[in-house]
């Protein structure tokens, strides 16, 4: 109960404490309400004195917010125009700057230092021109608002007079001055004088660009070592490049590309005549077919030389000269344009001597160089594309390509027309009197022999092989090089042999057409064998076709030649019973046939080859001793042994008749008419001719 009592006096205790709290928070805010009463009415009264004077600041207000606009709009003309004004001094500091550095540079000598002072004064040319041009892509806009504010404060009297005044005063001297001043600056003043100074200096430098010793570099070097040299050092072209594009700047890329130009060809021209090049001169067809062979050789093997070293050196030392010095104006374009038309000056020469060659007569002898001329060419075609590539090397590309086009032409047309001469010629002039090698078989062999070389047949081979794809299109299949060149050579040498048959019958002589037909046959086996000619052909063909009918030709010499005397020697046709008298007979008939045959080899049949002519000599003695001493033996009881002639003699004689270079028998004098200092006269202790 007690604990019941305690409880209920806590729980009055709080609620007691509850109420006098309330109590207080009421009277606070009832004094917070009356503070706020008093705020607001304090706000309202500095409302009140604000609004007074916010009405009384306004008219203020607006003169300064057109004061700032017209400042704003005085400021947007006057800036500008003292910009320009600026822009006139800087004009006139340059221009001073100009005299300045042009009076120090004519009185250097030192060639350095002199092109350092050139970077300067183009410099100083290249900021007076963009100081003029800004003065004159400035100057009437300028002028145009200046003249703008000056009429606006004028009708609006939105300054005083004075200001006025002086503003247009200002505009009327900034017009006048722009408008007599700019232009004499431009195209009268010291920016036209400084232009034509750097062109003579471009001039100048460029003059001095010279190509090495062109003449030595011929002699000392090979092809594959020929290698261009820099026409100008670092400097120069730094500032020959800077000279350049100041000119293009100032609409002078006219003049600059005709200075360039005309400077660079006389310069490489000048380099070119080093090598002497008279022969360049003559380039017409009629006037190569007038020169001498000699001559017109060594000018083709001048040409090619020159032509690779005017490639290689000096057309290489242009271009990159002309990729320093303009290849920075117009994206490149101007460079290439430059040079092409150099290069197609010194090209051209080249040319027209090359095609004058190539639409010549078709001689055999043009057929080597022709092809060392298409040799050439094809060895310079792909630096020579690189070299003239793009849109503006085109034409002398084309040029180069016809060139060549026509070399093939003439190098084919020359070599089937070697064939239709040796063809043609079967009618024509008789074969030697002597049954030698006739010259055009020589000729004809050493041609081909020539031709079928490492040097020549791959050529050969390709002329052949463009022709013909050329005349059968692009997309046929031409045989392989050796194919073509061993058929075309095998027709030449068909053509050769038909010759040599048709030759054959011009003899009236029994035993000349096969000297003749021995000695050519066998020319061209050994001439052929063992050769690049002989390969390409077949070493069985050629013994088929050349060495077979040349041992024909001799067996069939032997037995005309000396068959009859062999058949009078035939004892089987003769009696038992046969008498001094017969055999006396037969031996002077065939020493008088011996006589005859050594003296028709003497004077007609000529067997020029010693291996030959030692071939036959062998085969003769076999074929003649062996029945002459059967013979002897047969009748040495009817005859007395020192009246014929021995063996061993006979087989002298042969020896005499076949050996040496001029191969005449050595006779003694002889005063019986009936031997007639013939091969009886020639044999010593023999006795006497009476005897027969």
């Amino acid at each position: 109960m007690a604990l019941a009592v305690a409880e209920e006096d806590s729980t009055l205790m709080k609620l007691e404490s509850a109420c006098a709290d309330l109590k207080k928070i009421l009277k606070a805010s009832a004094k917070m309400e009356d503070k706020l009463g008093k705020i607001d009415k304090n706000f309202d009264t500095i409302e009140e004195t604000i609004s007074a004077a916010s009405r009384s600041i306004a008219p203020l207000h607006s003169l300064a917010m057109t004061t700032k606009a017209l400042e704003t709009r005085i400021n947007r003309a006057v800036s500008p125009a003292l910009a320009l004004v600026d822009s006139f001094k800087l004009a006139e500091s340059l221009q001073h700057r100009l005299l300045q550095l042009s009076s120090r540079a004519s009185s250097l000598r030192d060639s350095q230092k002199r092109l350092k002072l050139l970077l300067k004064y183009v410099d100083c040319v290249d900021q007076l021109n963009a100081t003029l041009n800004t003065i004159n892509q400035d100057g009437e806009p300028v002028i145009h608002k200046l003249q703008e504010v000056v009429e606006f404060l004028s009708r609006t009297k939105a300054t005083d007079q004075f200001r006025t005044h002086r503003l247009r005063e200002t505009l009327v001297t900034l017009k006048a001055l722009y408008e007599t001043e700019v232009d004499a600056m431009r195209f009268e003043g010291l920016l036209d004088q400084a232009l034509l100074n750097l062109q003579d200096e471009f001039e100048g430098i460029l003059l001095q660009a010279r190509h090495q010793n062109i003449n030595e570099l011929s002699e000392d070097k090979e092809a594959d070592q020929m290698v261009p040299s820099d026409l100008a050092s670092e400097l120069e072209v730094q500032v020959l490049s800077r000279i350049s594009e100041t000119l293009a700047a100032n609409d002078c890329l006219d003049i600059c590309i005709d200075i360039f130009v005309k400077v660079r060809y006389r310069r490489a021209a000048k380099a070119l005549m080093q090598l002497n090049p008279d022969y360049l001169k003559t380039y017409t067809p009629e006037q190569i077919d007038e020169m001498e062979w000699e001559s017109l050789e060594t000018a083709i093997t001048l040409w090619i030389q020159h032509l690779e070293l005017a490639v290689k050196t000096v057309i290489v030392s242009e271009k990159r000269l002309s990729i320093q010095v303009l290849g920075g104006i117009m994206d490149g374009v101007i460079w290439r344009e430059c040079f092409v038309k150099i290069a197609d000056k010194l090209m051209a020469v080249f040319f027209r001597f090359g095609e004058g060659v190539a639409r010549s007569s078709k001689e055999p002898q043009k057929l080597f160089k022709l092809l060392d001329m298409f040799d050439s060419l094809e060895k310079l075609k792909i630096q020579f594309t690189e070299i003239f590539e793009g849109e503006a090397g085109a034409d002398i590309c084309t040029r180069f390509r016809e060139l060549e086009k026509l070399l093939v032409h003439a190098s084919s047309g020359v070599f089937w027309e070697f064939g239709l001469q040796i063809e043609g010629n079967a009618d024509g002039l008789p074969p030697p009197k002597d049954g030698s090698v006739p010259k055009l078989v020589r000729y004809a062999i050493n041609y081909l022999k020539y031709l079928a070389t490492e040097t020549y047949s791959v050529s050969m081979a390709k002329v052949l092989r463009t022709e013909q794809i050329w005349k059968a299109g692009i997309l046929s299949k031409p045989e392989t090089h050796e194919n073509l060149l061993k058929e075309a050579i095998s027709n030449i040498m068909e053509a050769l042999q038909r010759n040599i048959e048709s030759k054959r019958s011009y003899y009236k002589d029994r035993v000349m057409p096969h000297v003749f037909s021995m000695n050519t046959y066998w020319y061209i086996y050994m001439r052929t064998r063992n050769t690049e000619l002989g390969k390409l052909i077949g070493e069985q063909d050629m013994k088929e076709k050349y060495k077979v009918v040349a041992e024909e030709s001799a067996y069939m010499y032997q037995m005309q030649a000396w068959g009859p005397l062999v058949g009078l020697l035939d004892m089987e046709e003769e009696a038992n019973d046969a008498g001094v008298a017969v055999i006396r007979g037969k031996m002077e008939a065939f020493l008088k046939g011996f006589d005859e045959i050594s003296q028709r080899h003497r004077g007609f049949y000529n067997i020029p080859d010693v291996d030959l002519r030692g071939q036959i000599r062998e085969a003769t003695v076999k074929f003649l001793i062996p029945a002459y001493t059967e013979f002897l033996n047969s009748n040495s009881t009817l005859v007395q042994a020192k009246s014929y002639v021995s063996p061993e003699s006979i087989e002298g004689l042969l020896g005499q008749i076949f050996d040496g270079a001029d191969r005449k028998l050595k006779r003694r004098d002889s005063k019986d008419p009936k031997t007639g200092g013939g091969i009886l006269a020639s044999v010593e202790g023999e006795g006497e001719t009476k005897d027969f």
